[in-house]
């Protein structure tokens, strides 16, 4: 290695040794920087999501009776919001699950926030029970959604 090159190295080092501009402050004020603003983006989501107009309301089923016998009747199914206000013109669709049904059966709340949907269940050979499932298409005015599970109906052999 010739001196010239030693020495170069020699002098890179000692002027980054003496060096006061304070590059080992750098990362600190990157990290309070990270900080600041990920506080101030949580601070404005968080003013975001209690906006009204953004939030949606989840719509939930309550049948009635939660529990029946196989074939033809009629299941009242109130749709409720949070607050437990009833919702009107909802379609409401009760579909088989580990209990069958032929098709779909729906129907849509009336004033009250009620429908009477027509079921005919049927439990298969050697079945005690079932459920038939119960889904929400939320009216077209309001800013309703359905995306929760809802209560299912459970089918007993009496």
């Amino acid at each position: 290695m010739s001196d010239r090159t030693h020495d170069s190295r020699t002098a890179n080092r000692r002027t980054f040794s003496t060096d006061t501009r304070a590059i080992e402050g750098l990362p600190v004020r990157l990290v309070i920087a990270l900080v600041v603003g990920v506080a101030s983006l949580s601070v404005m989501m968080g003013m975001i999501g209690d906006i009204d107009g953004l939030a949606a309301t989840e719509l939930d089923a309550q049948p009635q009776p939660e529990v029946t016998a196989p074939g033809d009747q009629t299941i009242d199914v109130a749709v409720v919001d949070p607050d437990g206000s009833r919702v009107a013109d909802a379609t409401v669709i009760v579909r088989g699950g580990s209990a069958r049904m032929d098709g779909v059966a729906t129907a849509q709340t009336d004033s009250e926030g009620v429908a009477s949907v027509d079921v005919d269940p049927e439990l298969g050979p050697n079945q005690a029970d079932g459920t038939l499932t119960v889904d929400i298409k939320p009216p077209a005015e309001g800013d309703y959604v359905d995306e929760r599970g809802n209560t299912e109906v459970l089918v007993v052999e009496e």
